[in-house]
């Protein structure tokens, strides 16, 4: 999730068995620590493949350079290498120029592939149900692409896949229920009713991971190094409220303009960051402890940790201290909080 700058009845949302990998491994990820509250966590191999050609044509784009020189780019053969430079030529003339997260093109791409995971090809050629109906020339892309990114990328980025999820399971299990009832009570909002899909990938977007709406669905980064360890469930979490924090701007739109005040830029992003990082700093410092059995470790909330509040969120956090932490300890109203950063802004 590094720097991340997206947009968001608690039921039990249950994720699906997850089948072992195989050589054609597209499936949801290893269940081993029995079933997930709140999310679905899944190690797409379509999604994989996609962010990553996204991800080298970014590369190509950025660095000027007309074939797959990436220093993650393995030993291909010659016939392998011209189609997947094709392959990241057609996403570098056609996508690279799209972000992941607002480009309506781009969203309906990745949510059309999570949907067809469990899919051999694309084309419906061997299976009828397969046929995935992608817009363009990209169906006959990802199909020639795929059989060079599973032999020389897959089993090491579904890996990395099943280890971050792994590495995350246990608190969501054990936590997940209570901090999404928490995180609702705090925005005086409903948690979705379905479950959450994550789709974890070796790549996300330029900021580690984003959400898209309509339906709901997380992509983040299992190889970010902002999204390891025990944060791995703050940006969970901070993702998923992207769904549920709309009462939050909605107040502080509707105090600025009560006080012919301009809108500040991302006090409501700031404050989902501030929120979440409180929220569940407590649960994994509990833990930590727990497994160490010694004094109590601190934890460092992802804003902290990354700087955010250091480019140009320094009166944000003031604000956030002085007026809306006393709302997260109950001293104060949802109401009042909003009132007073607005009119000390």
């Amino acid at each position: 999730m590094r720097r991340l700058f997206n947009r968001f009845a608690v039921l039990l949302a249950i994720a699906s068995a997850f089948a072992a990998p195989d050589a054609l491994a597209h499936q949801q990820v290893d269940s081993s620590f029995g079933p997930l509250p709140v999310f679905e966590l899944h190690s797409g191999f379509w999604m994989n493949l996609h962010h990553t050609l996204y991800f080298q044509a970014r590369e190509r784009r950025d660095s000027r350079v007309g074939g797959t020189n990436s220093p993650n780019t393995p030993r291909l053969s010659d016939a392998e290498r011209r189609v997947w430079d094709s392959a990241v030529a057609y996403y570098a003339a056609n996508f690279a120029n799209k972000d992941l997260l607002f480009s309506t093109e781009m969203i309906l791409l990745k949510n059309q592939l999570g949907d067809f995971e469990d899919c051999d090809e694309l084309s419906g050629a061997k299976k009828k149900t397969c046929d995935a109906g992608l817009p363009g020339n990209i169906t006959p892309v990802l199909d020639s692409a795929a059989p060079i990114y599973r032999a020389h990328w897959w089993p090491e980025h579904d890996r990395a896949n099943r280890k971050w999820i792994a590495g995350v399971a246990p608190l969501v299990r054990n936590k997940g229920l209570d901090l999404a009832q928490r995180l609702a009570e705090i925005y005086q909002a409903k948690w979705p009713t379905e479950k959450i899909r994550v789709d974890v990938a070796a790549y996300a977007n330029w900021a580690g991971a984003y959400t898209t709406l309509d339906p709901l669905r997380v992509t983040i980064s299992s190889t970010d190094p902002g999204n390891q360890g025990a944060v791995a469930l703050e940006v969970l979490f901070h993702e998923a409220s992207h769904s549920i924090a709309e009462p939050v701007q909605a107040a502080i739109i509707r105090e600025c303009r009560q006080r012919d005040k301009p809108i500040p830029r991302d006090l409501w992003h700031a404050l989902i960051f501030y929120t979440t990082g409180e929220v569940v700093r407590p649960v994994v410092i509990s833990a930590s402890a727990g497994e160490n059995g010694g004094a109590p470790p601190d934890y460092t909330p992802y804003a902290v940790r990354e700087g955010l509040y250091k480019r140009g969120w320094e009166e944000y956090l003031k604000l956030l201290n002085r007026f809306w932490q006393p709302y997260l300890e109950n001293k104060v109203t949802f109401d009042d909080a909003i009132a007073r950063m607005v009119s000390a802004q």
